[in-house]
């Protein structure tokens, strides 16, 4: 049997990997709590529902559609992008829908990639990022940040060389909640225009924002979308439709052509009823996503004191949007004698049930990542739990 090098060098999804694990213990009868995985505990809002269901009723989910999605669609994600952003001459064409936002990222890396092209990742970074460089034949660069987690300009330099051709930027940033500011993007724009370097905005967090913190794109720093910015985004977290895998591509609108050319071998179209669903999100009622975004914040406020209370874990930054945190357990391993981060979540899992994610899996060693989303009185006992399994190594 033969397996291609490409696929070979491929990692799995570490979130993915630790949240199988606990489901399949939690089938067994083991009480897990699984904070593993970044997916809203809410249901998606029952306007969506019923639109997708009004939508299979009424014949409009049993046929092929446009390989970047529905001309209605495509058309209300411009519209919400170019009021959001306050950008204009938005318009369908430069929107693609694509199958969750992990194929928006996917397509866009296989559009703009050739062989050795070299990407900047500023750490940490989402675990998928690099591996879908690899799969588009391009080189992820990993670009060590300060205590902030954000990047600067002389991070970004250190990394620079003449394949250097794009940069992904993250905000709110999974896995850290952190948000970079105006001036902090202004910075980068500026240093991207200099090099002539593409920035890929992964802006799926955008809308959960905690505690008075705004959110800004980079594409916003014009009145005018940059052909240089690719903005990724989808409806997965402001309105829990992650199993509806629907997500989205905002661009120049001759690389969309060519995302949509990509698209039309890959996948075909966007499943249809999901497309439905989401025009509806877009440009149905808003409330419900104010009362989840509300959830994740009152969670957070809730937690991060309890976290900070358990013996060896550190975060000294406070996230302003997502839905991550991302402790430093470097005491904890010293005081627990564990070697590794990866030890401890394996341990934490087995002897505390509750399932984190390895820090290593997006390019930091010594830290976790901890999702909030899930409901409060459960984080409250996987806080609990974490302490009395660090608790024991004190005595």
């Amino acid at each position: 049997m033969k397996i291609s090098q490409r696929a070979q060098q491929l990692q799995p999804s570490a979130t993915m990997k630790v949240s199988a694990q606990a489901k399949k213990m939690i089938a067994s009868g083991i009480d897990v709590i699984n904070l593993g995985i970044g997916e809203p505990d809410f249901e998606t809002p029952k306007n969506i529902e019923e639109a997708a269901i009004n939508a299979i009723k009424a014949g409009k989910a049993s046929f092929y559609t446009p390989a970047a999605g529905i001309p209605q669609l495509r058309t209300a994600v411009a519209d919400r992008t170019a009021s959001d952003y306050h950008l204009q001459g938005l318009t369908a064409q430069n929107v693609a829908i694509t199958t969750g936002a992990k194929m928006a990222l996917f397509s866009a890396f296989q559009t703009i990639l050739d062989p050795g092209d070299e990407v900047l990742l500023p750490e940490p970074y989402w675990v998928s990022y690099s591996e879908q460089i690899k799969l588009a034949g391009g080189v992820p660069v990993a670009v060590p940040v300060g205590d902030s987690f954000k990047a600067t300009p002389a991070d970004l330099e250190s990394k620079l060389t003449d394949k250097t051709v794009a940069f992904v930027l993250n905000s709110p940033e999974n896995p850290t909640g952190v948000i970079y500011d105006q001036s902090d993007l202004t910075a980068l724009n500026d240093w991207t225009k200099k090099h002539d370097i593409m920035v890929i905005t992964d802006d799926i967090y955008g809308q959960l924002v905690y505690n008075g913190a705004g959110f800004t794109s980079i594409a916003q720093l014009s009145d005018h979308l940059d052909p240089r910015i690719i903005i990724i985004s989808g409806g997965s977290k402001t309105y829990s439709m992650t199993g509806w895998r629907m997500g989205y591509v905002v661009a120049d609108d001759q690389l969309i052509s060519k995302i949509s050319a990509f698209l039309s071998h890959a996948t075909g179209n966007p499943t249809a009823v999901s497309q439905y669903a989401l025009l509806e999100a877009f440009t149905g009622d808003q409330s419900q996503t104010e009362v989840m975004r509300k959830a994740f914040e009152d969670r957070l406020n809730t937690i991060y004191p309890l976290l900070n209370d358990i013996p060896g874990f550190k975060l000294q930054i406070k996230p302003q949007g997502a839905f991550y945190l991302f402790p430093d357990v470097s005491d904890a391993l010293k005081l627990s004698g564990i070697a590794t981060a990866g030890e401890l979540v394996s341990r934490l899992l087995t002897e505390a049930h509750v399932a984190l994610v390895d820090g290593s899996a997006f390019g930091v060693a010594n830290h976790v990542r901890i999702s909030y989303a899930t409901d409060l009185e459960s984080l409250k006992t996987a806080m609990a739990r974490i302490k009395a399994f660090m608790v024991q190594f004190k005595n």
